[in-house]
């Protein structure tokens, strides 16, 4: 549901640093008085790749350099921001946060139409990933401005989000009974088809949750679990993906639309070499991930782990699609009501990774 009126106040409370009189909504009267123009940005996870060596970088710094002091930035993370994923997505189209970062996850509860290309179990490596966005891409950028008066302006990838085990299993087949953290509607779908049980953790509470025995595995990127510590607390890491955990980046039309025609030229010009970076770091990033935590390969991140990988097999992926073709494409296309997920399927991602729906 959407937040109350008090807390909306609450979060304004909270981002008065990020919305100030300088920012986006005064653009047009900065521009007048020829005064620098600084946008306020809310970007992804704090304290991983993607925010610290990609986003963090380009806003900061790069945009002043790109426009030679014309114009320039400043970002926060968003779970630094105190700004639930769940509700970036209604702060963007209201404008309390002009330009903002979502993850795709926390929009499958609200808006499941908007997250048909990381469904759980259904891109098994980097290429299908691809191909899944490029499928779905127009669709959500249509249909986010239709509903939203959002323009979508990139959309990031984490690493591949796999299983990390406390205790020995040797394919997906052995979770049965455990209880493994999920981080989305999806992922929950997908390890209830496998007779485990799925526990809502946020992200940053998943080494707590792993020491006290709340769960006894945790899904996360392979790297992000690298650097939160689950290869300190964990032993045993399976090399299948659940999902990738992709992430849209947006902005309120209006704000949007408000800046110099000469300024969204250069976002628009620049923002695709910024999300390419993003994605071949991720690429990159995910085999680093498992070398990290194993120590078989360079981790060049710090020292490596010691985890068992558990590289999965010919029963894991069978296992991977009955799952996906019976629980979550089922339970997904039954939260999409009222919305026509059946036929947005045929049309995007379906044909594309050649996944029919079943009957």
């Amino acid at each position: 549901m959407y937040l109350s009126l008090l807390r909306y106040c609450v979060f304004l409370v909270v981002l008065a640093s990020l919305i100030t009189a300088t920012g986006v909504a005064h653009a047009a009267d900065a521009a007048q008085v020829n005064a620098p123009l600084k946008l306020r940005i809310v970007g992804g996870l704090a304290s991983l790749h993607q925010f610290e060596r990609h986003e963090a970088p380009f806003w900061n710094r790069e945009l002043a350099r790109l426009s030679q002091g014309k114009y320039s930035a400043e970002i926060v993370a968003f779970d630094s921001a105190g700004v639930p994923g769940g509700d970036m997505l209604r702060l963007v189209e209201l404008g309390v946060v002009p330009f903002g970062t979502m993850l795709m996850s926390a929009l499958l509860t609200a808006h499941p139409h908007y997250a048909a290309s990381d469904l759980a179990g259904l891109n098994v490596d980097f290429a299908s990933l691809k191909k899944s966005v490029a499928a779905s891409r127009a669709y959500l950028e249509s249909r986010l401005r239709a509903e939203h008066n959002v323009q979508l302006l990139a959309i990031y990838t984490y690493p591949a989000q796999v299983v990390f085990c406390k205790q020995a299993f040797s394919g997906l087949a052995d979770l049965q009974g455990r209880r493994v953290r999920v981080s989305s509607p999806s992922q929950a779908d997908f390890f209830q088809a496998l007779g485990a049980r799925p526990v809502m953790t946020p992200f940053r509470q998943i080494v707590a949750h792993i020491r006290s025995g709340d769960v006894d595995c945790a899904v996360t990127g392979t790297m992000s679990g690298y650097t939160l510590g689950l290869h300190q607390v964990t032993t045993h890491i399976h090399t299948l993906p659940i999902t990738w955990g992709l992430a849209i980046f947006a902005a309120n039309k209006k704000a949007w639309d408000s800046l110099p025609p000469d300024l969204r030229s250069l976002i628009s010009r620049e923002l695709p070499a910024l999300e390419s970076a993003v994605w071949q770091e991720s690429g990159r990033e995910t085999a680093e991930g498992l070398a990290c935590n194993t120590g078989v390969g360079a981790c060049p991140a710090g020292p490596a782990g010691h985890m068992t990988v558990v590289a999965a097999q010919p029963a894991d992926d069978v296992l991977r699609r009955r799952a996906l073709e019976q629980t979550v494409l089922p339970r997904w296309l039954a939260r999409c009501a009222p919305e026509n997920c059946a036929t947005l399927w045929q049309q995007t991602v379906g044909p594309a990774l050649n996944i029919g729906l079943t009957p």
